[in-house]
């Protein structure tokens, strides 16, 4: 309907008192300028201008018009002056598994604040296995995840290890301890969600020469499976940093020998190169920095 030297053309007529006056501001010709604005008020049907022997006024629509389209005019600017200054701006789509809520993310985002006050982060907190989808769809920038579920292709930064540990209340399980293979799997367990591989791996440690099913909960929350835990439900896989976060859960790491012990939790910075490699780069200094602290 209109564009931008429409918009500077109004604004010369309003600002400098006139046609003529816009005219000898903007370098035109007087008559262009008159049909510019004409032309311009037969697409919108609407009258802009309103003409008497005085000069010249805006309408109710014409200011209508101005006050919109001065937002749009320095909006603009701004992605002009981003663009030129390489100022990092814009909203990133961040994937991150649950258990880097609690630890690498608050510093993460933190510090990257610090640096881009004008970027803007849409964060979705689901499985690996979801991420790897989002990614090779790009339907995520960048994606904190476990590296054996990103997708082929990617830039791939590894993180240090999260270690696991068995957790109980003491107050309702009185366990044994160092607890083997057999104490663990006779008790209810929460643990990471079906189809997860630190899920898949507890009932593969645990289902090892049984006939019956080990009984293990999934929960796609860790803060849920920790209160659980600490209320007494069943016996749970935590990450230690998670326990750490929350000192009044009520939950005491049970010890337990070699063959029960679980393996760490690998995680990775994600994104794709050819799509993201600016902001990837720069999530991926800030998480690094932020799993040192």
């Amino acid at each position: 309907m209109f564009d931008f030297r429409d918009i500077e053309i109004i604004y010369a007529i309003v600002r400098h008192g006139g046609f003529r006056a816009a005219s000898d501001r903007l370098g035109m010709a007087q008559s262009a300028i008159s049909r510019r604005v004409r032309h311009l008020e037969d697409r919108m049907k609407i009258a802009i201008f309103e003409r008497d022997g005085r000069g010249v006024r805006l309408t109710a629509e014409g200011r209508r018009l101005c006050d919109e389209a001065e937002l749009l005019v320095a909006q603009r600017d701004r992605i002009l002056e981003e663009l030129t200054q390489k100022v990092m701006a814009g909203i990133v789509r961040l994937g991150v598994a649950e258990t880097m809520t609690h630890t690498v993310l608050p510093r993460m985002l933190t510090t990257l604040r610090a640096r881009h006050p004008d970027l803007r982060f849409e964060i979705s907190v689901e499985t690996s296995e979801q991420m790897g989808l989002q990614l090779a769809q790009d339907g995520l920038d960048v994606a904190i995840m476990l590296r054996d579920q990103a997708p082929r292709g990617i830039v791939m930064t590894p993180l240090p290890p999260v270690t696991l540990g068995w957790f109980g209340s003491p107050v309702h399980f009185a366990v044994p301890q160092p607890a083997g293979v057999d104490v663990l799997a006779g008790l209810p367990i929460v643990s990471f969600p079906k189809r997860t591989i630190p899920h898949r791996q507890v009932v593969q440690l645990l289902s090892s020469g049984r006939h019956m099913p080990v009984a293990v909960h999934g929960s796609a929350s860790l803060a849920t499976a920790l209160h659980l835990v600490g209320q007494g439900f069943g016996i749970g896989t935590i990450p230690h940093d998670i326990v750490r976060s929350w000192p009044h859960a009520g939950v005491d790491e049970i010890t337990v020998r070699p063959e029960a012990r679980l393996p760490d939790l690998e995680f990775a910075i994600c994104y794709d190169a050819e799509r993201n490699e600016k902001i990837g780069r720069e999530v991926t200094r800030a998480a690094i920095e932020a799993s040192a602290d």
